[in-house]
């Protein structure tokens, strides 16, 4: 009998696209002898819509006028079952069963946990990084802190929020300054470069931070390592256990890779759609020494480990190439594409990393549901019958 497999993309975004494309990737990669795949999309508005046609590339260049041809639908849990329940029309039918939902998003709302979190409130098991992991994986600021008590090695940097620089901008210019120029400024939740500008000199300061914050509230400012060379490891697994694939050394038109580099100079599919982070200019192995390739793989580990993540994740590195340090940037918890260019290079098809990740996320939930996580209790016994209710009456003021 094959697994019912959830595929969710899409939502409320600035990377709504790019998780379209990593989706649809996916899902044409997936062992179909051994999945039923169950699109989930997730509209800009929020709305989820399931059918055979959102699986095609096509279905979103005209998206308002192709909706009205898939259903929508919530996911909810009846049962010790999870199901697709349609949300139009007399009557509310369910449409189909659930076993499992392997998320393919990118960005807040969705790949920040905030997906994770709407998954482990239902109960459903899932593939990937859960509330935790994700969310530190997409705070940048939160992120570094945790990295730097655990001595990981992070660039220098100052970080604040849009009503701090509103009230106090000389302050935070003057701690800019302090940190040194060229630094990069950049959003600290998103995702995919968006937002982000490489600074050389005071004078294009403020500018760079207005563009930051027209995306989000909170802000970081890095310091900007010079003689840079950007590699990429890609780690799966969970806490248990590990693997590191090959290193990536990429090649940005710009002084960062930015989301052009990433997704908009790349080559096509056949359909006219992008490669996503596959198409992206890229030197495999890393032209890097050995020493410092097992050095980055060995830190891979630790941060998967101490960030709480599982699946597969990418990790960015800056590294000076003239006095050999290496920094993390940033890991990705849910990464474009998913990383199968850095396992095909590791001689791990793309249908059997989809089979690793989903396997691990069974496993996963088979051993959490071991745990205790809820005990019966007579602790409510106390506010039964009329001296319960008259304690209760307190509370309406």
């Amino acid at each position: 009998m094959k697994i019912k497999l959830g595929v969710v993309f899409g939502g409320e975004t600035v990377e709504h696209e790019v998780s379209i494309i990593s989706a649809l990737q996916a899902i044409n990669n997936l062992d179909k002898d051994k999945y039923e795949v169950i699109p989930l999309y997730i509209s800009k508005d929020r709305t989820w819509y399931t059918g055979p046609m959102i699986m095609e590339i096509d279905f979103y260049k005209d998206f308002d006028n192709n909706k009205k041809f898939a259903k929508k639908v919530v996911l909810y849990k009846k049962g010790n079952k999870f199901y697709l329940q349609n949300t139009t029309g007399l009557f509310r039918k369910d449409i189909t069963d659930i076993d499992i939902i392997l998320p393919v998003v990118h960005g807040n709302n969705v790949e920040d946990g905030t997906l994770a979190g709407y998954l482990d409130t239902i109960g459903i098991p899932y593939v990937g990084s859960h509330v935790l992991g994700s969310a530190l994986g997409q705070d940048k600021v939160v992120m570094k802190q945790v990295m730097k008590s655990a001595g990981i090695p992070i660039v220098d940097y100052v970080w604040f929020y849009d009503s701090e620089y509103a009230t106090d901008k000389d302050e935070i210019l003057d701690r800019i300054k302090k940190l040194g120029y060229p630094v990069v400024v950049k959003p600290a939740t998103l995702g995919s470069s968006v937002g982000i500008t490489y600074v050389k000199s005071n004078k294009d300061i403020e500018e760079a931070i207005d563009t930051a914050i027209s995306y989000d509230v909170k802000i970081v400012v890095e310091k900007a390592i010079e003689n840079l060379v950007e590699v990429n490891s890609s780690v799966l697994g969970n806490y248990e256990s590990q693997r590191v694939s090959p290193l990536e050394e990429v090649m940005g038109l710009d002084e960062i890779l930015s989301y052009s580099d990433k997704y908009l100079s790349g080559s096509k599919t056949k359909s006219g759609g992008s490669k996503g982070m596959a198409s992206a200019s890229r030197i495999i192995p890393a032209r890097i020494s050995k020493k410092l390739t097992e050095d980055i793989q060995n830190t891979s580990k630790e941060v998967f480990k101490l960030l709480n993540f599982s699946g597969v994740v990418r990790i960015d590195y800056l590294i000076d190439s003239k006095t050999q340090k290496y920094y993390v940037n940033e890991p990705n918890t849910i990464p474009g594409s998913l990383s199968f260019y850095l396992w095909k290079e590791d001689k791990l098809k793309y249908k059997d990393l989809l089979d690793e990740m989903i396997s691990i996320a069974i496993r996963e939930y088979k051993n959490k549901s071991k745990k205790t996580r809820s005990f019966e209790s007579n602790i409510l016994s106390g506010f039964n019958g009329s001296k319960g209710t008259k304690g209760l009456k307190g509370l309406k003021n």
